[in-house]
C-alpha cells in the first residue's frame, strides 16, 4: 500500500490545499484511510437505515448512536488511534449487515451498502473510496462540506445522546444526508439545498444539546474562574463531554484530588450544579494547541474526553488517557456506553501518585454569558444600544489554532473601539478572553456564551435582540460576524447561521480548502461570505472611520 493519504477537513491543511504525507494534526497516513473507510462503511449503514424507515423499519437508537459515534471518531484530532478505528469500521460492517437482512427492497442501494470487507482488505479499499473518489471538484466540494457539517452535528448530537437525550429526527437526517453523499442523480443544486438543510438540522441539534446540558446542570450564570492552581495533586479534563466531568468530579470527592478544566472545558464552571464540587479547582492553561507545554506542567494524569488530542510527548503520555470517541494509540482508554456510568478509579489512582500542578498564571476570568443570561440583562444591553453607549456587538466565535496568522484576532480584540462588545463562544475566546478590555456600564466586553456548541446561545440573542427592536432582518442588527474556524465543529456552526439567515460573515484566518471556486463563489453571491484582510482593513469594514 502506498504511503500517501488525502485530506482537508481542517483550517490547517497543508498549504491551504491538503494534507498528502501526514496530517498537519499528526494523524498518519495508515490512520487517514481508516478514518476514510470509516466514513464510507457509515455512509453505507446510513444508506440502509435511510431505505428502513422509507419502509416502515424503526432504527434502533443504538444503531443512531453509532452513527454519530464513527463520525465523530474521524473529526479532526479526535481519534489517532487505528485499531480502534478498525474495530468502529468491523462493529458497523456487522450491524449493517444484520440490517440489511430485514429489507425487502435492496434495489438501487448504492455499494456501500452491500461492501463487507471480505474480499478486500481494509486499506485497497480505503484507497478507493477516499475524498478524492469524487472526480467532479464541486461536486466533491458540496459533499464534503455536508459531510464536515455531519461531523460537527454528530459531536453535538453525542454530547447530548450521553446525557439521554435524542432526537430522531436529526438521527434520521444525518443518516439521509450521508446517504444522499452517495447519490450520483444529485447535482449542485440539489446538493447546495441539502447543505442548507443540513444547517437547519444543525440549529436543531444544537438546541437538542442546549436543553440536555440546561436541564442537567442549569443555565450558565455569570462567573469568574480561577486560573491559579491548589497544593493538592490534581486531573486535568479536557475536551467537551460534561457528563464525563460529571462522573469524574462525583468519584473524586473526597480523595483529596482536585479537578482543573483545560481548554473547551472551561465553560463547565459557568453551570450551577458543578459548583457544589468544592474540589472543582479552576482552569489550568490555554486553547488546545499549546497542551504539550501545558499538560507537562500540569504534573498529574489528563483526560482528553472529545477531540482537540495533540499527539502527546513521551514524558507525559503515560499521563494521557482517553474516553468516548478520542483516542491515541499507547495511551490508556475508558470504556463507557451510554447511561453507563464509567469507572475512573485507575486515573484517580494515579493522580494521587501525581505532584500538585506547576503554576503557570493567576487571577479569574469571567464568562458564564448563554442565553438566559444575556435575556436577564436584556434591559441593561438594550438601553446601552439605545443611548449609543454601546455601538456594536462583534461575534467573534469559533476555534483557536497554531498558526501565526490566529495572531490577527488578539490584535483585532485589542484595537476594537471602546464602544463596541464581542460576543464569543469556543476556544476562540482564548485569544482574548484574558485581556483586560473593560466594560461599558457594568457590561463586560467580552461576553462568552461557552463552548463551540454554545454558539447556538449567540443565535438566540441575536434573534431576541431583533424582535425586542422590531426589525425584519437580523443583518439589521448592530452585529458583525468575524468568526475563527479550524475543524468541523465550527462548519455546522456555520451552516446552521446561513440556515438562520445570517449574512456578511468573515471567516478566517483562511477559508476552507474544501470549497471549490466555483461553490466558494455560491457563497460569497448568496450569503457574502468573505476572508479575513487586515487588522486595519477589517476594523474600517466594520466600524467606518470611527474605528
Amino acid at each position: 500500500m502506498e504511503n500517501k493519504m488525502f485530506c482537508y477537513q481542517c483550517q490547517e491543511t497543508a498549504g491551504c490545499k491538503g494534507c498528502t504525507i501526514s496530517g498537519v494534526c499528526g494523524k498518519k497516513p495508515e490512520v487517514a484511510r481508516m478514518q476514510d473507510l470509516l466514513v464510507y462503511v457509515t455512509k453505507g449503514l446510513s444508506c440502509v437505515t435511510t431505505r428502513m424507515r422509507e419502509e416502515g423499519i424503526s432504527v434502533e437508537k443504538d444503531v443512531n448512536h453509532m452513527v454519530t459515534r464513527n463520525l465523530f471518531i474521524t473529526i479532526t484530532n479526535a481519534n489517532f488511534d487505528r485499531e480502534a478505528i478498525c474495530k468502529a469500521v468491523e462493529e458497523t460492517l456487522a450491524v449493517k449487515q444484520d440490517l440489511l437482512g430485514k429489507l425487502e427492497n435492496k434495489e438501487g442501494l448504492p455499494e456501500a451498502a452491500f461492501w463487507n470487507g471480505a474480499a478486500d482488505s481494509f486499506d485497497a479499499k480505503a484507497a478507493e473510496v477516499g475524498v478524492l473518489s469524487t472526480k467532479d471538484e464541486d461536486i466533491r466540494s458540496l459533499r464534503e462540506l455536508i459531510t464536515y457539517g455531519l461531523k460537527g452535528l454528530s459531536a453535538y448530537s453525542k454530547h447530548a445522546n450521553a446525557l439521554l437525550q435524542d432526537n430522531e429526527e436529526v438521527d434520521a437526517f444525518i443518516q439521509k444526508a450521508l446517504a444522499k453523499t452517495l447519490d450520483d442523480s444529485l447535482g449542485v443544486n440539489d446538493l447546495v439545498s441539502l447543505t442548507l438543510e443540513t444547517g437547519k438540522y444543525g440549529v436543531d441539534g444544537m438546541a437538542l444539546l442546549d436543553k440536555a446540558n440546561t436541564e442537567a446542570y442549569g443555565n450558565p450564570e455569570v462567573t469568574q474562574v480561577d486560573i491559579g492552581v491548589r497544593k493538592n495533586p490534581g486531573i486535568l479534563i479536557s475536551g467537551h463531554d460534561l457528563r464525563d466531568l460529571e462522573m469524574l468530579l462525583e468519584q473524586t470527592k473526597g480523595t483529596g484530588v482536585d479537578v482543573y478544566t483545560h481548554s473547551e472545558m472551561l465553560p463547565a464552571h459557568y453551570y450551577p450544579a458543578f459548583k457544589k464540587y468544592p474540589h472543582f479547582a479552576g482552569n489550568y492553561g490555554d486553547a488546545w494547541w499549546k497542551q504539550k507545554e501545558e499538560f507537562e506542567k500540569f504534573n498529574g494524569p489528563i483526560l482528553m474526553t472529545t477531540n482537540c488530542v495533540v499527539p502527546p510527548a513521551e514524558s507525559y503520555k503515560d499521563r494521557l488517557w482517553t474516553t468516548g470517541a478520542a483516542g491515541f494509540p499507547g495511551c490508556r482508554h475508558i470504556d463507557g456506553a451510554y447511561g453507563e456510568t464509567k469507572d475512573f478509579s485507575e486515573i484517580i489512582a494515579q493522580a494521587k501518585t501525581c505532584p500538585a500542578p506547576t503554576e503557570i498564571e493567576t487571577g479569574t476570568i469571567t464568562g458564564g454569558f448563554a442565553h438566559e443570561q444575556v435575556f436577564a440583562l436584556a434591559d441593561k444591553v438594550v438601553d446601552a444600544v439605545k443611548t449609543g453607549a454601546i455601538r456594536k456587538f462583534v461575534v467573534m466565535a469559533g476555534c483557536d489554532g497554531r498558526h501565526k496568522t490566529r495572531e490577527y484576532y488578539t490584535e483585532f480584540a485589542k484595537r476594537l473601539p471602546k464602544d463596541v462588545v464581542i460576543l464569543t463562544a469556543g476556544c476562540a475566546k482564548y485569544k482574548y478572553n484574558k485581556l483586560d478590555l473593560g466594560d461599558i456600564g457594568g457590561i463586560p466586553r467580552v461576553l462568552d456564551a461557552g463552548q463551540c456548541n454554545d454558539s447556538y446561545s449567540l443565535a438566540l440573542i441575536a434573534l431576541k435582540l431583533k424582535e425586542i427592536f422590531q426589525l425584519d432582518d437580523i443583518n439589521d442588527l448592530p452585529i458583525a460576524f468575524n468568526i475563527a474556524w479550524y475543524e468541523q465543529k465550527a462548519v455546522i456552526v456555520l451552516l446552521a447561521l446561513l440556515y438562520l439567515g445570517v449574512k456578511n460573515i468573515h471567516l478566517g484566518p483562511t477559508l476552507p480548502a474544501f470549497l471549490s471556486p466555483n461553490v466558494a463563489k455560491v457563497l460569497v453571491d448568496n450569503f457574502g461570505i468573505a476572508g479575513i484582510g487586515t487588522v486595519d482593513d477589517d476594523l474600517k469594514l466594520f466600524f467606518g472611520d470611527e474605528a
